[in-house]
């Protein structure tokens, strides 16, 4: 069993939970770092984790990592690896370089001088050399350059891991399927209890239906990749016929669809034609259960339980003016309806977080893509979240 390196991408802020998913894969050596997670394992742990990891966004394998001085040593570096090993000239390639106190003094000339030493490289053993294709390249290539070393990387995942191949329709600002796992994980939400079914959980501004269909498919044991490809699969060393024997023998695990405790609603009925769509097209209609209903209509559909959202921060409610006077309402809401419950809201906006005037117990920093957010944790117990000043006004917490 040969071991390499790969280093497994994810939003920020879920490092550590993505280094205890990894470990459970069969990782080894597992460290987070800010934006992934080091690892080391065989070819068949690296496709495991692409096919079950909830959080990773990509899985990349190490092939080389040296010191550098030059643009020269950058493509002689590149130049050196045995690309025809893992690929053919006939599959086309994409490079992505990025850079931390790199001293040379353009990336897009490294680019091209990585994406030149492949294209030599095969030249010179084949007479013929790949293509570029930046859209959606059979090969991807990163490279990472600190203040002196080189590191170079082979995609093993193809498009980004949270493209799950389940959304069929998304909304204006959609939830990546990652961070919505995230989000499911770090409330604590109980994927099975004692009863043999999830603990009852809420999204009551669901949108296109991200996290009831992440929380769905946890509490079914379907693994997040299940409906996609992978580029580990056109890579020339790997070992297929031992991933198609784990594949037949988990796919015989196949989990029994059955209606669990996971309720979405929105406020507008085009919305949850969306959401009702790509919950259908991934199968989970007979397990999800939607209602069209305005928020502070919605009430619990049990004693107890956990709402994970994503609260509009300015695309379905309107300018900021009318968020900052719908907010309370939503804090109201929680506190009149949901005792017993706890509440997890993602919150682009610090300032407009402090307007539902309730302490949060939590504050979770957390990337959308580049787009820092706070998820807000709320427990809901009669007369403890809401504070009165002095003044008789409803205390507002630094949510930040």
């Amino acid at each position: 069993m040969t071991m390499h390196d790969f280093f497994a991408t994810s939003p920020r802020g879920l490092e550590a939970l993505l280094a205890e998913e990894l470990t459970a894969l069969g990782g080894e050596q597992v460290k987070a770092v800010a934006g992934g997670v080091h690892f080391k394992g065989d070819w068949l742990c690296a496709a495991r984790a692409n096919r079950c990891s909830r959080l990773a966004s990509r899985i990349l394998w190490r092939l080389r990592q040296t010191p550098y001085r030059t643009e020269q040593d950058v493509y002689r570096a590149a130049q050196a690896l045995p690309w025809g090993q893992w690929f053919d000239p006939s599959q086309t390639i994409k490079v992505s370089v990025s850079a931390q106190k790199c001293p040379l003094p353009s990336l897009d000339f490294l680019t091209l001088r990585i994406k030149d030493a492949i294209c030599d490289h095969f030249r010179e053993r084949t007479g013929s050399r790949p293509s570029v294709n930046t859209e959606a390249p059979d090969q991807r290539i990163y490279a990472f350059l600190d203040a002196r070393v080189l590191t170079l990387y082979l995609d093993t995942s193809g498009e980004p891991l949270f493209k799950r191949g389940l959304r069929q329709v998304q909304g204006e600002a959609p939830l990546r399927e990652n961070l919505a796992a995230g989000m499911l994980m770090l409330s604590g939400w109980q994927t099975h209890t004692e009863d043999g079914l999830c603990q009852p959980l809420l999204d009551p501004m669901c949108g296109s239906g991200t996290i009831l269909m992440e929380a769905a498919q946890m509490a079914l044991g379907i693994d997040a990749g299940s409906g996609r490809r992978f580029a580990f699969e056109r890579n020339r060393s790997f070992p297929q016929a031992e991933w198609q024997a784990w594949l037949a023998e988990r796919e015989q695990q196949a989990p029994v669809r059955r209606r669990l405790p996971i309720f979405g609603s929105d406020k507008y009925g085009d919305v949850l034609k969306r959401a009702q769509a790509n919950i259908e097209a991934a199968g989970l209609g007979d397990v999800i259960e939607l209602k069209q209903c305005d928020l502070l209509d919605c009430r619990p559909p049990a004693s107890e339980g956990v709402i994970v959202s994503n609260p509009p921060y300015g695309v379905r409610l309107g300018e900021l003016e009318a968020l900052k006077a719908w907010y309370p309402q939503l804090g109201h809401w929680l506190k009149q309806h949901f005792s017993g419950w706890r509440a997890y809201l993602l919150s682009a906006d610090p300032e407009l977080a402090k307007t539902i005037r309730l302490s949060a117990s939590k504050r979770t920093v957390l990337f959308n893509g580049a787009l820092e957010c706070r998820l807000l944790e709320f427990k809901m117990v009669a007369g403890s979240n809401r504070r009165p000043d002095p003044q008789g006004a409803p205390h507002v917490p630094d949510a930040d």
